[in-house]
């Protein structure tokens, strides 16, 4: 499939209806060929997950999908994708979702994970990436490098990119990623750390690439937590990508970009 392609496959599978016929929804949509061959479902630190790959330091991927969606099965392309990148086993927790398992339960199963694979490099996707970095800042130790791609940072409305891409973006906007975080954070303030990595304290974090592209709408939450991350003294690499849509990274075999992040993610947990 060419970009082309992709983009007609993404209009004609919304993510929408009830969190079941969302996951649905989204797993047709990462995987246009059909239902992927998947390895079985394995546990760590408690946590069911999927491993793929083989081979040294254990990387950790958590899975975007605004807290609602998503799993080691949707992200089973890129999953495979690194690991035959970096040579290394990459796990892909299948972490509680909301509604009917709000925050704190994902950051909880992940904490476990990381605590059982001992200092894991963690790449983090969307809310996985989110994720990833509430983790860096509150338990650095836990991680040995992070990468996050496209990640959500802030809800207090300091982002300009929410409402300007809403129309450019194919795969979000912005009353739809608010859906999400209601129903995943709901309970927290917009201005809480937990909810807005951005208003956190980020000098902790571990060396940290960030990526994301022009015409989506987590650009700003990209944009603004770098610049904070680098004043704070973190070891940053950037990358802004042109025109494409949030998560492209999930079609590593359409994109050419896909497969471009995914090296340089390698490359940066090498």
């Amino acid at each position: 499939m060419d970009r082309a392609g992709l983009e007609d496959h993404i209009r004609a599978n919304p993510v929408e209806g009830s969190p079941a016929e969302m996951r649905a929804a989204f797993l047709r949509l990462a995987h246009p060929g059909g239902p992927p061959d998947l390895p079985p479902v394995d546990s760590v630190g408690g946590c069911d997950g999927r491993w793929f790959g083989t081979g040294g330091r254990p990387i950790v991927w958590l899975h975007g999908g605004g807290y609602v969606f998503g799993g080691s099965d949707s992200h089973a392309a890129p999953a495979r994708v690194l690991a035959d990148l970096t040579g290394r086993p990459v796990f892909v927790p299948d972490y509680p979702l909301a509604s009917e398992h709000p925050w704190p339960a994902p950051r909880d199963a992940a904490l476990a994970v990381l605590t059982a694979l001992d200092r894991p490099d963690v790449v983090g996707d969307s809310a996985g990436g989110h994720l990833g970095l509430v983790l860096g800042m509150s338990r650095p130790h836990q991680m040995r490098r992070l990468a996050v791609l496209s990640p959500n940072t802030d809800r207090s409305g300091q982002s300009t990119t929410r409402t300007r891409n809403s129309d450019t973006d194919l795969m979000n906007d912005d009353a739809q990623d608010r859906r999400l975080s209601d129903m995943a954070l709901g309970h927290l303030p917009d201005d809480d750390p937990k909810a807005s990595p951005l208003l956190g304290d980020t000098s902790g974090l571990p060396p940290l690439l960030m990526a994301a592209t022009t015409t989506e709408v987590l650009l700003d939450d990209t944009l603004l937590f770098a610049a904070r991350a680098a004043r704070s003294g973190v070891g940053l690499t950037l990358q802004v990508l042109p025109d494409l849509f949030h998560m492209w990274h999930l079609w590593p075999a359409a994109t050419p970009e896909g497969r471009a992040i995914l090296r340089a993610v390698a490359d940066h947990l090498a």
